[in-house]
């Protein structure tokens, strides 16, 4: 279990930050601005706080396929 304060960011190809994601939001639709994404690679940063305090980065990519 994490707690509220656990981000998840999603980066394009080039580093931009297309979004936030907090454990109450509904996650990534896969669109920006409005826009749908591309078929392509993203890459998040998960930064997991749990109930003690102690925070863990998980650093990873994932594929948006349509």
């Amino acid at each position: 279990q994490f707690t509220a304060q656990s981000r998840i960011y999603i980066y394009d190809r080039y580093g931009k930050l297309l979004k936030q994601i907090t454990p109450a939001s509904n996650g990534w639709d896969g669109t920006f601005k409005g826009y749908k994404m591309p078929k392509n690679d993203f890459w998040f940063v998960a930064e997991l706080v749990d109930f003690d305090g102690k925070t863990r980065t998980l650093r990873g990519h994932f594929s948006l396929v349509r």
